[in-house]
């Protein structure tokens, strides 16, 4: 099992790479999911999750995730194939955790290569998206 900090990690990049190392049979667990990072416009990225919400009816959805692992999860799984067997297995070897559980403290924790933010301008938490979206 590999512990992955999302700490200044790039959302989409960091989706991304969890996903093919799950298709490749991993069994992943994303902490600090938070604490992961968007670039970009604040106040566009805001605005577009905001309508992503506003999508469908409550009783047919589409249903969008306002927590940050949720939201962290739900782009992983939009990156696994969902119809077949091999898809729903990869999303059930993820686990994702806002903060770093106490009992996986103890455990060896990675940051990726290549998916954290150095110097980049135009940054929103996840943590901060949900604070907007009112999932938190």
């Amino acid at each position: 099992m590999r512990v992955i900090d999302a700490s200044g990690a790039i959302y989409g990049r960091l989706s991304a790479y969890v996903a093919k190392r799950l298709l490749e049979g991993e069994e992943i667990t994303i902490v600090n999911a938070s604490k992961a990072v968007i670039t970009g416009n604040k106040e566009f990225i805001i605005e577009k999750f905001k309508e992503r919400l506003d999508i469908g009816s409550v009783r047919k959805g589409p249903y969008y995730p306002k927590t940050p692992e949720n939201i962290l999860r739900r782009s992983i799984g939009d990156m696994l194939p969902k119809k077949i067997t091999k898809g729903k297995e990869a999303l059930a070897r993820c686990r994702v955790y806002r903060n770093t559980p106490p009992d996986i403290e103890k455990e060896k924790v990675e940051k990726v290569d290549g998916v954290v933010t150095d110097k980049v301008s135009g940054i929103i938490t996840l943590g901060d998206l949900s604070k907007e979206l009112g999932g938190y």
